[in-house]
């Protein structure tokens, strides 16, 4: 009997052919890998895909709207992944004449349809009547074992989903982005690369809510009346913010030269609970303010520690885990480390977790394996430190915090100070990456009379909605049901990669602002989360069984026609709306010669960006760019041109090579800490300069550079 093995990538193969078949022999076909076991009266071949094997193309390029769809090799669409077709070759070569097949890729929806295509499309209809499943959700030897002595069915419901997924994402991004684009060249007869999807555009639109939010808000000042206290003590009023300078002013003169008299001194016992296991969007949340990742970044890592055998699978929404993980056993073998045993020799038994409400029927939350990794690099052994502590602190005790609010009178009117502290640190202690609080608790008794040395009132202005980062814009989108766990990371991305948003804390660019703005003017079912909520739901109930594949399909279809409608019959409205938008984030500057507009443009023949002026071909003024440059917003202090970042190190010039202007980038001092006083530094990551303390990693203040205080 021939048995073929199909696994997700190269890795997982090599993983589940050394637990299952300690003695199977690796070989080579081409440049593959694959695993071959004999033994048993059976022969096991180990096969691999590297992803997703098949894609999505029109049965007929041609169409005017790309409707009627089919699955076929990736590497046909995509001349990037040419190596698919290898890793096809030799699933086609050894499944081809299998008796049995096991579908071993990773146990969720984006897994199931990799297995399933392989299945379909590589081995053939009849490979799937002699198909079974392995269910996982760690890449243990022992797990490994489980899932392919206890097969299960495939879940065709979880094949139904992912591949509406699919279908649903390309009708709405593809045609809609290529009838976007059609408009600007009816428009202008100029091409412009546009994008927009299902839940792409609506992730941008709230977006730009936020960023008109921010604009129009109007600042209105308020102050806060504080009591400066012997010996350090600092009060603040009762009254919280007070709009009206008049009644600062009275208050002020009420209380100046009195002294202070304690009316009440109240210690009060809290209770913090252990914090819950990671799903994903809480490991890419915590993971954003420890270390300051990106979600993608994040959920990167978190796949490679599960594939090398370190972690659980990450892309689940449970904070729950099941006594079947075995909790003693991962402790004990976590222990090995001498770091992780001072915490887990701490806990006591019986164990049990600190769970949270979600769940997710196809993994657990994250967690270690008790796998200890021998070598990983920086990045990665923080992500995976931040997992094991977390999965140690779960079962810890609960933190006791003292909080002590003293109230006191001056001249009738109240003031409030109060002090926090850890009294029993319990989980605290085993979690590196919470703030322990430690304020000294003053000496006080009700009726006691302290000296103020001052009354101070600290004007200040009410701020504007906060900008999103990336770790809440995932929260943002969770909370509101678009997108998946999976998918989320890789919108935020698209959306930098098409330049709609930029910077750390999110800004909106003015292409990606006119973008939603045009569409909600013509066709606003496209930015209008309402309608992406509901094929998000339905989708999940294409798992439940509650729905059809071909259902959701055909309605996806009638509301994707019905916005190319309102697109065609605004054609020309709309592309010149977004040739401009495209234009003004072109822009650079004023051209030196002429005053037009200093443009960044494109040479197909060079293959390369520089910025030349938008009156040629009157004016010829060219600027060429080094690869990878980034034009920057302050301007070069001897000729006014903007200023160019670029190289590594990173160097700053000015865009004119025969200015002169010209610094190797060190420590740019720029201001003052708000939080610890440190230097403030301009920093370059992957989103453009940023600014941050320089105490990092002990404080991780960081700000863009136009927000920042005292910044150039």
């Amino acid at each position: 009997m021939h048995e073929v093995i199909i696994c997700e990538k190269p890795k997982s193969s090599e993983k589940i052919a050394r637990a299952l078949f300690p003695d199977a022999e690796r070989k080579k076909h081409g440049k593959v890998s694959y695993w071959e076991y004999e033994g048993d009266g059976k022969r096991v071949t180990v096969v691999s895909a590297v992803g997703h094997l098949y894609s999505l193309k029109p049965e007929n390029p041609r169409a005017e709207h790309f409707f009627d769809l089919e699955w076929v090799p990736i590497h046909e669409i995509d001349k990037k992944k040419a190596y698919v077709r290898d890793y096809l070759n030799v699933i086609k070569k050894f499944a081809s004449d299998a008796d049995r097949y096991i579908h071993a890729c990773d146990y969720d929806i984006e897994g199931t349809l990799i297995g399933f295509n392989a299945l379909k499309y590589g081995c053939g209809d009849e490979a799937l009547e002699r198909a079974r499943r392995m269910k996982f959700s760690t890449l243990t030897r022992d797990e490994i074992r489980e899932a392919y002595e206890n097969p299960i069915e495939i879940d065709y419901r979880q094949v139904d989903s992912g591949a509406a997924r699919h279908i649903l994402d390309f009708i709405f991004g593809v045609n809609i982005s290529r009838s976007l684009m059609k408009s600007v060249k009816e428009a202008t007869d100029r091409f412009i690369k546009l994008s927009a999807g299902r839940v792409q555009t609506p992730t941008l639109a709230i977006l730009v809510e936020r960023e008109k939010e921010i604009r129009e808000f109007e600042p209105v000042p308020y102050w806060i009346i504080k009591a400066l206290l012997e010996p350090d003590l600092v009060a603040e009023s009762s009254r919280g913010r007070i709009f009206q300078k008049e009644t600062v002013k009275e208050i002020l003169e009420k209380c100046r030269g009195a002294d202070a008299s304690v009316k009440s001194v109240r210690i009060k016992e809290t209770i913090r609970k252990p914090p819950v296991p990671f799903d994903l969007g809480t490991l890419q949340s915590e993971a954003y303010r420890a270390f300051g990742f990106s979600p993608k970044k994040t959920q990167t890592i978190a796949q490679n520690l599960y594939t090398e055998g370190y972690t659980s699978y990450p892309r689940t929404s449970s904070q729950k885990l099941p006594e079947s993980i075995g909790y003693d056993k991962i402790l004990g073998e976590l222990s090995k480390n001498s770091e992780f045993k001072k915490h887990i020799d701490k806990l006591k038994r019986p164990l049990k977790p600190h769970e949270g409400k979600k769940e997710d029927e196809a993994h657990p939350a994250i967690h270690p394996t008790g796998v200890i990794p021998t070598k990983l690099s920086k990045d990665d052994k923080r992500i995976y430190d931040l997992i094991v502590h977390r999965f140690i602190s779960v079962f810890g005790d609960d933190a006791i915090l003292e909080t002590m609010k003293t109230e006191l009178e001056i001249e009738d009117e109240k003031f409030t100070f109060s002090r926090r502290r850890v009294s029993r640190r319990g989980w605290m202690s085993s979690y590196p990456y919470t703030k322990i609080e430690d304020d000294v608790f003053p000496d006080l008794k009700e009726g006691d009379i302290i000296n103020v040395r001052e009354i101070v009132a600290e004007e200040k202005k009410t701020k504007p909605p906060a900008r999103y980062n990336e770790a809440s814009l995932i929260r943002e989108l969770e909370k509101r049901g678009l997108g998946t766990k999976s998918t989320r990371a890789d919108i935020i991305a698209k959306l930098y990669d098409r330049k709609y948003i930029e910077g750390r804390k999110i800004h909106v660019s003015p292409l990606g602002e006119n973008l939603i703005d045009t569409l909600t003017k013509y066709c606003e079912k496209i930015t209008n989360e309402e309608l992406t909520r509901q094929f998000e739901r339905e989708l999940e109930e294409i798992m439940r069984g509650g729905v059809t594949r071909d259902r959701v399909i055909e309605e996806a279809i009638e509301e994707v026609k019905s916005i190319l409608k309102d697109i065609d019959r605004n054609m020309k409205e709309i592309g010149r709306d977004l040739y401009r938008a495209y234009q003004d984030s072109r822009v650079v500057g004023e051209c030196p010669e002429c005053s037009k507009n200093l443009v960044i443009k494109y040479s197909p023949k060079n293959k390369s960006t520089f910025v030349g002026c938008s009156g040629y071909p009157d004016c010829r003024v060219v600027y060429s760019l080094p690869r990878g440059a980034s034009i920057l917003k302050t301007p070069c202090e001897k000729c006014g041109l903007p200023m160019i970042s670029f190289g590594k190190p990173r160097q700053r010039a000015c865009l004119n090579p025969k200015c002169g202007k010209k610094e190797i980038k060190g420590e740019e001092i720029v201001g003052k800490c708000p939080e610890c006083g440190s230097d403030l530094i301009k920093r370059s990551g992957r989103y453009g300069e940023f600014v941050g303390c320089k105490g990092f990693p002990k404080c991780r203040f960081t700000c863009s550079v136009d927000d920042c205080p005292d910044t150039d």
